[in-house]
């Protein structure tokens, strides 16, 4: 309803991950860079954990769309809930494999040599696994065993974890200590800052194509912070609604009030 008052050319707190709108604050941007340096210098396994909402997947795509498609081939697995043997299937389909073996021993037979093959060829291989929290042991220990394949001179797949903050609870068991032994770069993302978010906000609002309105009082980007606690996801939720708010009194200017009202009207469908 706001988006043609205010001149929006979209949506500026859409809540999907779009890497466009991908707002690079200080630990978005340590985090992309974490991730650089792991891929690019083999060291075979990466995590990346962050709360619920704070844009983990988002900064994913931003980072699979930075990767060179000349040098790298990619396999993003979003759905952890799978077996071993869903598993290896998922990463051959996603490497473009369509002939698939049938028992768990010649698809990891496969995925060695369709490894090797790129290898020679001078690709690079990374398998992202995203929600990796919800890997049972059985997975986790299939994963691990990946990673031991190997050439004399380097890892044939680069593995990244991404997960909430209860996958370090879960690397963290004994059963998996071969796995964390083998974690070589690690890094957690931090919710955005009271000045991150101020930032936040104006990124967004400039790229959906704002003018300059609607402007954000001071007390209505204090009671945001508060309110989101600097996780992006509850913030666009609650800057969508604010905007709704100002839009509906005809106002230029996004207030406490407004954000008052959008933190009530989030809340009542929460506990909905």
């Amino acid at each position: 309803m706001y988006q043609s008052f205010y001149g929006f050319s979209e949506m500026p707190f859409n809540i999907t991950p779009d890497p466009r709108f991908l707002y690079l604050s200080p630990t978005h941007q340590e985090a992309l860079q974490h991730l650089k340096y792991g891929v690019s210098e083999r060291k075979g396994f990466i995590v990346l954990v962050g709360e619920v909402g704070c844009g983990k997947t988002t900064l994913c795509r931003r980072f699979l769309n930075e990767l060179d498609p000349a040098r790298f081939d990619t396999a993003l697995i979003l759905n952890p809930r799978i077996t071993e043997t869903q598993m290896l299937k998922a990463i051959l389909t996603e490497l473009g494999e369509t002939q698939l073996g049938r028992s768990q021993n010649d698809l990891v037979a496969q995925v060695n040599r369709v490894l090797m093959e790129r290898i020679e060829r001078g690709r690079d291989i990374v398998l992202i696994i995203d929600e990796a929290q919800n890997l049972t042991f059985e997975v986790l220990e299939q994963v691990r065993l990946l990673s031991n394949l190997e050439t004399d001179k380097q890892k044939l797949l680069q593995i990244v974890l991404m997960g909430q903050p209860e996958l370090k609870q879960v690397l963290a068991k004994p059963e998996l200590r071969q796995l964390r032994q083998r974690i070589l770069v690690h890094y957690e993302l931090r919710q955005l800052t009271p000045t991150d978010l101020g930032a936040y906000i104006q990124h967004r609002l400039t790229l959906a194509g704002g003018n300059g309105r609607p402007s954000f009082s001071p007390w209505a980007l204090r009671a945001l912070h508060r309110e989101s606690a600097g996780i992006p996801r509850i913030l666009n939720n609650l800057c969508d609604k604010a905007l709704l708010s100002a839009f509906i009194r005809d106002s230029d200017e996004v207030t406490y009030w407004d954000v008052r009202r959008a933190a009530k009207e989030t809340r009542l469908l929460t506990a909905a």
